[in-house]
C-alpha cells in the first residue's frame, strides 16, 4: 500500500529569466500585504483614517524583518559563525530564518515610531493589526514548505510531509508538517481575535495581547514536535521557554489593562474622518448662520429707515403732503390722494380772483397760503 503524503517542492526558487523568485520571500511579501489590508479595514471601522495602517507599516515592517533576522542569527549563531560557515549568509534573509519573537519586538519599535509621528496611540494600532499579523504568519509559514525546513518528528499519518532534500543534515523521509500545523493555528488565532474583539469590545492593546497569548500556546505545542537543532534549557527548547514567558506577560497585561482601562479608546486617530465631519459642521455652519443673521438685521434696519425718514420730512416740511405720501405704504395712498385735489382747487380759486381784481386776488392768495400751512 502506497503511503499518502504531502509532497515537497523540488526547489524553492523559480526563475523568470535571470530574476530569481524565492518561495520563502514571496510568502513573506504576500503576508505583509494581507496584514496591511485587514489592518486597514479594522482601523477604519474603529474610527481611523484609511491609509494610516500602511503609513505606519512602512516603519514596522523593515524593523520587524531586521528583528526577526537578528533573533534567528543570535539563537542559531553556529549556523553562521562556526567553522566552515560563511558569516555573510547571516544577511541572506530570502533563504529563510526569521524569529517571530524578534520580529514582534523590533517591529513594535518601528510601529511606535510611526504612531508617534502620527499622534496615534500604539495600543490602538496594535489592536487593529493583530488579526492581520496572525494571517501573515499563516501565509509566511508556507515559506518553510518551499525550503523543506522546520518539520516535525517522523510519522506515517496520511498528511505526512515528504522531505526529499538531504542538504544541511536533513534526512529524507516522512515527517509531521509542522509548518501546516502552525499555519492552521494562526488562522484560528486570527478568527479568535476577531470574534473576541467584536464580542467584548477589546481595546487599549488587549486584542493584540490576546493574539500573542493564543499564538504562544500553539507555538509551544508545535515547537515540542520539531526535530531541528535548537538550544535547550532544563530539557525544553529555547523557543518553548520564550513562548511560556511571553504568554504569562500577555495574560497579565489583559487582566491589568481591563481593570485600569475598560472598553475601547474613544478616539483612535485625532482628526480622522468622523472628527472632520464634526469640525465641518461646527466650523462652517456657524459662520453661515452669522451671515444670515447679519442679513436679517440689515433687512430689518432697511425696513425701519423709510419710517424714520418720513418722520424727519414731516418735521422739516410744514406741508409734508408729498413726503408723507412717499413714506407711507402703498395701502395708505387712498388717504393722501384727496389732499393734492384740495390744493389744486385752491390754486384755481386764486386764478379766478386774479381775474376779478388785484385786491380780491391778494386776499384769496393769502387765504390759500394760510390754508396750505394748516394742511
Amino acid at each position: 500500500m502506497e503511503l499518502a503524503y504531502i509532497p515537497s517542492p523540488s526547489h524553492g526558487v523559480l526563475y523568470l529569466g535571470p530574476v530569481p523568485l524565492r518561495g520563502y520571500a514571496f510568502c513573506i511579501i504576500i503576508g505583509v500585504f494581507v496584514a496591511v489590508w485587514l489592518g486597514n479595514r479594522r482601523w477604519v471601522a474603529r474610527g481611523g483614517r484609511a491609509g494610516t495602517v500602511a503609513d505606519i507599516a512602512v516603519w514596522a515592517v523593515p524593523f520587524g524583518l531586521v528583528g526577526g533576522r537578528l533573533y534567528h542569527v543570535i539563537t542559531d549563531y553556529e549556523l553562521y559563525f562556526s567553522a566552515g560557515r560563511d558569516w555573510v549568509d547571516a544577511f541572506k534573509v530570502w533563504e529563510g530564518g526569521l524569529g517571530i519573537w524578534g520580529a514582534i519586538a523590533l517591529g513594535a519599535v518601528g510601529a511606535w515610531i510611526g504612531c508617534r509621528r502620527r499622534g496615534i496611540p500604539l495600543p490602538a494600532y496594535a489592536d487593529a493589526i493583530a488579526p492581520g499579523i496572525a494571517l501573515a504568519q499563516a501565509i509566511g509559514r508556507w515559506g518553510n514548505w518551499f525550503n523543506q525546513e522546520l518539520y516535525g518528528k517522523e510519522t506515517d499519518l496520511p498528511w505526512a510531509l515528504h522531505i526529499t532534500s538531504s542538504a544541511d543534515g536533513r534526512v529524507p523521509g516522512y515527517y509531521h508538517p509542522t509548518f501546516l500545523y502552525e499555519s492552521l493555528w494562526c488562522v484560528g488565532v486570527a478568527l479568535l481575535v476577531i470574534w473576541a474583539d467584536r464580542r467584548f469590545k477589546l481595546g487599549h492593546g488587549r486584542a493584540f495581547a490576546l493574539y500573542v497569548a493564543a499564538y504562544c500556546v500553539g507555538r509551544a505545542w508545535i515547537e515540542y514536535m520539531r526535530v531541528d537543532d535548537a538550544h535547550h534549557i532544563l530539557g525544553l527548547r529555547l523557543n518553548d521557554w520564550t513562548a511560556l514567558i511571553v504568554f504569562l506577560l500577555a495574560v497579565t497585561y489583559i487582566v491589568v489593562s481591563a481593570k485600569k482601562r475598560p472598553g475601547r479608546e474613544a478616539v483612535v486617530e485625532p482628526g480622522a474622518d468622523a472628527s472632520d465631519d464634526t469640525a465641518s459642521a461646527d466650523g462652517e455652519d456657524k459662520p453661515k448662520d452669522d451671515a444670515e443673521a447679519g442679513d436679517a438685521e440689515e433687512s430689518a434696519s432697511a425696513e425701519k429707515d423709510p419710517a424714520k425718514d418720513a418722520e424727519k420730512d414731516r418735521a422739516k416740511v410744514g406741508s409734508g403732503d408729498e413726503s408723507a405720501a412717499a413714506a407711507k405704504p402703498s395701502g395708505a395712498k387712498a388717504e393722501t390722494e384727496p389732499e393734492p385735489d384740495a390744493e389744486a382747487d385752491a390754486q384755481a380759486d386764486v386764478a379766478q380772483d386774479a381775474k376779478a381784481g388785484p385786491a380780491g386776488g391778494v386776499l384769496k392768495k393769502d387765504e390759500a397760503e394760510s390754508a396750505g400751512k394748516k394742511g
